[in-house]
């Protein structure tokens, strides 16, 4: 079976965030990977994407007016991101889910993923990985759990 950085990703995610025991130090929690199945090659890079992400908390981002500000995508971000993602961003931003500093770490770190394109189901879980690792984004992240779960039939673009 083909496994990818997002596979590690979700198995880590759904088996391990929500838990409140520790879970030991990172070759523990690497061992355990190993043992559900997971290549090496692919935990390391899974590894790498979290320390991508708590890199970001460390990061400082201005502070944008997201009423007067729009987010233009470059060419490399429109190849991996299509036309749905966008537009799955700029609703959850309109909704006051996401703030432009949120969407850019997000926009981050789905380009960080090996695929060569994310889909909006990929997309909604990324959301749901970096707010519920953003301290303050505890709302924001309930709302993602609900909307990840409960499909809107479609987006505002």
């Amino acid at each position: 079976m083909k496994e990818s950085v997002f596979d590690v990703l979700i198995y880590l995610f759904e088996n391990y965030f929500y838990d409140d025991e520790p879970r030991g130090d990172r070759d523990t929690l690497a061992t355990e990977l190993f043992q559900a199945g997971f290549t090496q090659s692919e935990v390391n890079k899974a590894f790498a994407w979290l320390d991508g992400l708590a890199a970001s908390r460390q990061e400082s981002i201005l502070s944008v007016d997201g009423l007067r500000s729009f987010r233009v995508y470059t060419r490399r971000e429109c190849d991996k991101l299509d036309t749905d993602c966008q537009g799955l961003l700029l609703f959850l931003e309109q909704l006051g889910i996401l703030t432009p500093a949120s969407r850019e770490v997000i926009i981050d770190r789905a380009m960080a993923l090996e695929e060569d394109e994310v889909d909006v189901d990929t997309l909604k879980w990324v959301v749901l990985m970096v707010l519920f690792d953003r301290p303050g984004e505890e709302e924001a992240y309930a709302c993602m759990e609900n909307l990840l779960f409960e499909t809107p039939a479609q987006y505002v673009h």
